[in-house]
């Protein structure tokens, strides 16, 4: 049995407030076709479809294109999608009735049965083979929150243990105990999850943190030992976890901020021989638009401006222009420097998603600066302007921006703003 391992689509995605419709239907069109060129029997979309709990109606409908289209091309494929934190569980579990028929499994939350219990049975997939035999089990756990974990008394040993922890811990072992029971030996066990692992390496500015009651890292330990393989979903980069070759972060198939330029983005095929994992495989996903980031390292505002003078590209229309970055080392405040920058790049076939600037000289922080609540409560916007401006700066606010700022909070209503 083959197995395709994604996860973090995050459809509906924008970046800097450019769409990337196009990006994603590149993606799901390259994915569709690996599908088929591989064989794949199964495949595990680990959350995150969507960017957000309330997505648009285009995403909606790139995600059950997909489905429809990979179906249509492998009949025999087995879909098994489990919610991210991103993704709203109640909204993604909405079509059930007529995925279900079409062979996706969706798991979007944690259900109960009438006595209160979790239902581990909605939670357990059979994963079946071409001639309709169950050749593995999947655990198909979601995201979790406080709410979805079994509660259990902590004996002494346990007692300084995080509820939360514990209790994600406690879902796996009784999930993974009854895919043991329906197992009849030659058969493997799968677990999936969306959640940030102990040692994993995130992604600045695009991974939304997961802090639950002060955890935010689970321990690899709460899988079994046992299980062939572990298909995660949250973080962005694509990665082992603790080293186990066997428990994955496929990482997301495109970048989804300018600090994943340098990311090898993919997804993973699996091969399964009985109860063991054989191997695993990433697959590399083209880029359909490029992340330039000008220059490398922040520069003085001159040579950045040569630099962009100089970036030659090809032409292309606007949605496959590439998204820049532009990174500026300034010495000062810089009022007219997008302006600056937009010139130097008018006529080039490229959009300007971002201005980077560096400060050369920060402020020092000095004790005197903390401030207790009464005194915060008696400060007036213009000092707390004042204020973050020099801290920032090194120096007085300008006249000329004093005046400007006394402008905006006229016109938004004085202390309101």
């Amino acid at each position: 049995m083959r197995l395709l391992h994604t996860s973090d689509w995050h459809l509906g995605q924008t970046l800097h407030n450019f769409d990337r419709t196009y990006e994603h239907a590149c993606f799901l069109e390259w994915l569709v076709e690996t599908l088929a060129a591989e064989s794949i029997d199964v495949l595990l979309i680990a959350g995150d479809i969507f960017d957000n709990a309330n997505p648009s109606a285009a995403a909606h409908r790139q995600l059950y294109r997909f489905l429809q289209q990979a179906r249509s091309r492998v009949p025999h494929l087995q879909v098994v999608v489990i919610a991210g934190n991103h993704d709203s569980p109640g909204r993604l579990e909405a079509p059930t009735p007529l995925l279900e028929a079409h062979g996706t499994i969706v798991v979007g939350n944690v259900a109960r049965t009438q006595d209160g219990g979790i239902d581990l049975d909605r939670l357990l997939v059979p994963l079946r083979g071409r001639d309709g035999k169950v050749e593995a089990w999947c655990l198909a756990v979601p995201f979790l929150r406080p709410g979805d974990v079994p509660r259990a008394l902590l004996d002494d040993a346990d007692a300084g243990l995080d509820p939360y922890l514990h209790g994600t811990a406690l879902l796996y072992r009784q999930a993974f105990a009854l895919a043991q029971s329906r197992c009849t030996g030659s058969e493997a066990i799968i677990a999936m999850g969306h959640c940030h692992m102990v040692g994993g390496e995130s992604s600045q500015d695009s991974e939304r943190r997961i802090v639950i009651g002060g955890t935010e890292a689970l321990p690899a330990s709460m899988f079994d030992p046992q299980v062939a393989y572990v298909a995660l979903g949250h973080l962005h980069l694509a990665q082992r976890v603790g080293g186990h070759e066997h428990r994955r972060y496929c990482g997301s198939p495109l970048p989804l901020s300018f600090s994943e330029v340098g990311y090898q983005h993919q997804v993973l095929r699996i091969e399964l021989d009985g109860p063991d994992t054989r191997s695993v495989t990433p697959l590399h996903v083209p880029r359909a638009v490029q992340l330039l980031r000008v220059p490398a390292q922040p520069a003085p505002l001159d040579e950045v401006l040569a630099a962009l003078e100089a970036l030659a590209l090809p032409d292309a229309p606007l949605h496959q222009q590439p998204f820049l970055e532009v990174r500026v080392l300034l010495e000062g405040p810089e009022p007219g420097l997008r302006s600056r920058i937009e010139a130097a790049l008018n006529g080039k076939p490229v959009r300007l998603a971002k201005i980077e600037p560096t400060r050369r000289h920060a402020a020092p922080e000095s004790a005197d600066t903390a401030l207790s609540l009464d005194q915060l409560a008696q400060l007036q916007p213009d000092d707390i302007f004042r204020r973050l401006w020099a801290q920032r700066y090194g120096d007085e606010a300008p006249p000329e921006q004093l005046a400007a700022f006394a402008e905006l909070t006229t016109t938004l209503g004085g202390d309101a703003a």
